[in-house]
């Protein structure tokens, strides 16, 4: 049975509307008691936290007034924290090592989030309805496992906010009815959707972030990148660069590539990315400060990613490994034909009859000095190897334990995404596109 603790009707002085505490110690919440030991007080529609809250599982706790968590009070939350007004933390806001613990941000006026701290939740869920925008981000918050995004978008773009996402957290209902306009920091190695936008439109990113010690930061931008960066200072295969978004990507920690995949959507892309001529195609472009321009890190074009959110807008995505970090946007450049003595077979049905049974590149064994490497399409690593062939260094559709995904493991029917380099004795080549695996 859940037991509901309203800390607005725990202690009321009506007459003098004075602080209002409610013992000196500790506020203790549980199922089946209150004990109240804690400075808590009201004081102008303000709680103000100076020792310890504890939010036991199968509890509810409503907060109507504005919520300030002092730099000596401690909020541990397992159960439920309902949040109707502003918040403020210059504490301590945890929770313990369960999988309870959950921090509702609702009401029907903008709620500001602050502190100085940064704010560790279990799980969060945004819904307010007091407009678009209703959630003021003016700090950093954390989520350890789930967020979920119903109504109100969050901005933390204007207020210098942060919203991070731990190893394993992931996130819900995101669309263009709530998102994070700002930073977004994620740690660890899942892959992982960035649940970023611009103004009303949630405009995502992809990619995974290779092993447990890394961190990568994502925001979107609806603006032109020609205002920061000059787009006429670009390398010649690059003919007409976005002009109206962009992304900003950095690695904050680890040294892993990254696979990145950004999303064409029709109704923030320019027309006529979506309108290709044959000798033509759709890249991810950097802006490289040492060199001063804008640099084509390739890609490959494919439909809108299965398991993505069902709020997301885009129709297309484009994918490929990048060689450095900063400002990132699309473009249309030149399709580059390489050594066409090279004939890539993009699909295989390894079902032991015989027939497309491994990954066919027709003319490597002219290369001997090679390296293959899939990825699926959220930009995990599931198969690399030097010096491929077709005797006994092919790919099969099983996974070779790199990543997040297990040795030996049967991958999932799908679209991957392959890197092939190669040395054919003058310099390295390169050559990349998707690979369809029918495993069923």
């Amino acid at each position: 049975m859940m037991k509901n603790i309203d800390l607005c009707g725990l202690s009321k002085d009506e007459e003098t509307k004075n602080i209002v505490s409610v013992n000196k110690d500790r506020l203790y919440c549980t199922a089946s008691v209150i004990m109240a030991l804690a400075f808590v007080s009201s004081t102008q529609a303000q709680m103000v936290n100076t020792g310890d809250v504890k939010v036991d599982k199968n509890t509810i706790m409503s907060v109507y007034m504005d919520y300030n968590n002092k730099s000596t009070g401690q909020l541990v939350n397992d159960g439920n924290i309902h949040v109707f007004q502003n918040w403020t933390n210059d504490g301590v806001v945890t929770y313990t090592n369960s999988e309870n613990g959950k921090t509702f941000f609702t009401g029907n006026q903008d709620q500001r989030i602050d502190g100085t701290v940064t704010a560790n939740f279990q799980n969060l869920l945004f819904d307010n309805l007091s407009g678009l925008i209703p959630f003021q981000l003016a700090t950093s918050i954390a989520v350890n496992k789930k967020a979920e995004f119903l109504n109100g978008i969050l901005d933390a773009d204007s207020y210098n906010g942060l919203m991070i996402f731990n190893q394993n957290a992931v996130h819900s209902n995101t669309s263009d009815l709530s998102f994070v306009d700002g930073k977004v920091q994620k740690l660890g190695q899942a892959a992982f959707e960035y649940p970023v936008g611009d103004d009303l439109y949630f405009r995502p990113s992809y990619n995974a972030v290779g092993d447990n010690g890394n961190v990568y930061t994502t925001q979107y931008f609806l603006k032109n990148s020609n205002d920061i960066h000059d787009h006429s200072n670009k390398e010649v295969s690059i003919k007409q660069i976005d002009n109206t978004e962009y992304w900003n990507v950095t690695k904050d920690q680890g040294s892993d590539r990254l696979v990145l995949s950004l999303t064409m959507d029709t109704r923030t892309t320019p027309s006529e990315f979506f309108n290709l001529s044959d000798d033509k195609m759709v890249v991810i472009v950097r802006w490289d400060e040492g060199l001063g321009k804008w640099v084509n890190e390739g890609g490959v074009t494919s439909d809108k990613m299965a398991g993505a959110s069902a709020g997301a807008g885009y129709t297309q995505l484009v994918t490929h490994e990048v060689t450095g970090y900063g400002i990132f946007t699309l473009a249309i450049a030149d399709k580059v034909i390489k050594n066409d003595d090279l004939i890539v077979y993009n699909a295989i049905s390894p079902n032991g009859d015989g027939l497309n049974d491994t990954f066919v590149i027709k003319g490597i064994e002219k290369y001997p000095d090679n390296t293959v490497e899939i990825f699926n399409r959220w930009g995990v690593k599931v198969y690399e190897a030097k010096g491929y062939n077709e005797s006994n260094v092919m790919f099969a559709g099983y996974s070779d334990g790199r990543g997040t995904v297990n040795r030996g493991e049967k991958l999932p029917t799908g679209t991957y995404f392959y890197i092939l380099k190669y040395n054919n004795g003058t310099k390295v080549m390169d050559k990349s596109g998707y690979l369809y695996i029918n495993n069923q």
